[in-house]
């Protein structure tokens, strides 16, 4: 059987440790090293150190994992980084997903979940759980929306319809009548579904549109 070379890189010392003694138990898993922040783990890459995979915190001090995840590609290196982090919003996800994590897991998920990530990002597939998975997919359905739904001038109007300002005074910054900017908004409205200005806010920020 392959011994499946892993590093740890995370700031926290307990929960360094207690990654180690849990994996210790699988003896087709080796820790090979732990660091407490990426600039750390970057030296070992640098040297030519042999492993399989990180398992990657993502804020930590001097280099965070988002700084790793891209040295790691620009160096081209063949250990597999598995993020592990406490932040579930999609935004970190799909981030990470698009810097080349073989994985993101949450630093309470369970012994079994964990053992099974790392041996299929071993094996060269991806592990993203249901529940991750969904939570960057919605992410960037919203993106998507936030840039093409509403047009550059809907965009900038609702922008200043979020300051406070009325239809009167965006026209007026505009230079352009208070029909036009009725006629903005009202299309704002119809494309996300709202039937007021609060819902708008509302919505818009949840979007990412704001």
């Amino acid at each position: 059987m392959n011994e499946i070379k892993v590093i740890i890189a995370d700031d926290h010392e307990l929960f360094r440790k207690g990654l180690e003694e849990l994996l210790k138990k699988h003896d087709d898993i080796k820790i090979v090293s732990t660091v407490a922040d990426g600039a750390e783990f970057l030296t070992l890459v640098k040297s030519s150190f042999d492993a399989d995979i990180v398992l990657l915190d993502i804020t930590m001090p001097n280099t965070d994992g988002f700084q790793v995840l891209k040295e790691l590609q620009a160096l081209g290196s063949d250990i597999k980084p598995i993020v592990i982090s406490m932040h579930n919003d999609g935004n970190y996800i799909a981030k990470c997903a698009k810097m080349g994590a073989f994985g993101y897991l949450l630093k309470n998920t369970d012994e079994s979940e964990l053992i099974l990530a790392i041996r299929m990002v071993y094996k060269g597939k991806k592990y993203f759980s249901a529940e991750i998975s969904e939570k960057m997919i919605n992410f960037m359905a919203t993106q998507s929306i936030s840039e093409n739904v509403l047009s550059n001038k809907e965009t900038e109007v609702l922008g200043l319809i979020s300051t406070g300002l009325t239809t009167k005074e965006i026209a007026a910054k505009l230079f352009v009548s208070s029909r036009t900017i009725e006629t903005h908004r009202a299309s704002i409205l119809k494309k996300l579904e709202v039937k007021n200005t609060a819902e708008l806010i509302k919505k818009a920020t949840e979007m990412n549109l704001l």
